[in-house]
């Protein structure tokens, strides 16, 4: 194993373009199998990245980013690009079992060298995904899985109210839309990719799930947008929520913590959030649970102060 002080959450690696993309994607994720310990996933990590980090240049939109997730028993390997373009799956084998001749052409490489694969459509892109496997396939290898964004829902809980949330970050609030959807990502592909070792993130899956359409549906990111353009550093904010909304969202505040620990601990491959994030979403998230349940608003601690965080990556925990 590398050295054991290189921190093992490290954050995403950003590309440019052309071929020296490629060749960084490769090394980076060579020296990260090295340093979780997983020579034996070289080989096909860095096929698979060569292949995902080719396909992002020449089809998908900036910017281009790759990353490591997951957990060192079950690593996953991500690339990132601007596109939501959906990429095609494989029908057929390669016509050649000559990588080199293959390079490029498609991902049904990807499928020869991964033990599961897929992609997920975001708002702003999307992420292409594969667990390397520890010898490439004879065969034409796993399918891929494609997901994509569920649309919030256009009705309003009934017993739904209405929450002021005032002076909020405008950095620390768009960060924390991306947190979400990073740590919603993590236990949908936990659950898609290794159910058995992880039973709770199906369930953990779903709670994101309800939360997303609560949350999506009662808040208009409107005044937040604007507020950007216009170089605001807060903002004050209408959410809609319902009554009942208020204990998922206080599980969903524990898990951020135990994601934390566990982040902490190196048994993720992810980052914790910094104590201004930690801070930020508690009193958000806090308030919608108080305002919730008809108690007063409180005003933003000024601990939570803060301009815009860099982007937190967490994880679910394992589960089983």
């Amino acid at each position: 194993m590398g050295d054991k002080h290189v921190p093992l959450n490290r954050p995403a690696l950003s590309l440019g373009g052309g071929p020296r993309g490629v060749q960084d994607a490769r090394q980076w994720v060579v020296q990260t199998c090295r340093d979780i310990d997983r020579p034996e996933l070289v080989e096909c990590a860095e096929l698979g990245v060569s292949e995902l980090v080719t396909n992002a240049l020449l089809h998908g939109e900036a910017p281009i980013q790759v990353r490591v997730r997951g957990t060192r028993q079950h690593p996953r390997v991500e690339v990132r690009d601007g596109s939501q373009e959906r990429p095609v799956l494989p029908t057929e084998e390669p016509e050649s079992d000559d990588v080199l001749l293959t390079f490029g052409r498609g991902l049904s490489i990807v499928g020869r060298c991964a033990d599961a694969w897929g992609a997920e459509i975001e708002r702003d892109g999307k992420v292409v995904w594969f667990n390397p496997a520890s010898s490439f396939a004879d065969d034409s290898g796993v399918p891929g899985v494609i997901t994509g964004v569920e649309a919030a829902p256009d009705e309003l809980p009934e017993d739904a109210v209405t929450a002021v949330v005032r002076d909020v970050p405008v950095g620390a609030f768009l960060d924390f839309g991306r947190h979400f959807s990073e740590l919603r990502r993590e236990v949908r592909l936990l659950s898609l990719a290794h159910e058995s070792d992880y039973p709770l993130a199906k369930d953990l899956s779903d709670l994101f799930g309800d939360l997303e359409r609560h949350l999506r549906a009662g808040t208009d990111e409107t005044p937040v947008l604007l507020a950007q353009e216009d170089g605001k550093e807060t903002v004050d904010l209408e959410v809609v929520v319902s009554r009942s909304a208020g204990r998922t969202i206080e599980r969903f505040i524990s898990l951020l913590d135990l994601a934390d620990e566990f982040c902490r601990q190196q048994r993720l491959l992810s980052l914790a959030r910094s104590p201004e994030q930690h801070a930020f979403q508690e009193w958000y998230l806090g308030e919608l649970v108080r305002q919730s349940a008809g108690r007063a608003p409180l005003p933003r601690p000024r601990s939570s102060e803060h301009g815009q965080q860099g982007t937190p990556h967490l994880a679910a925990r394992r589960y089983g």
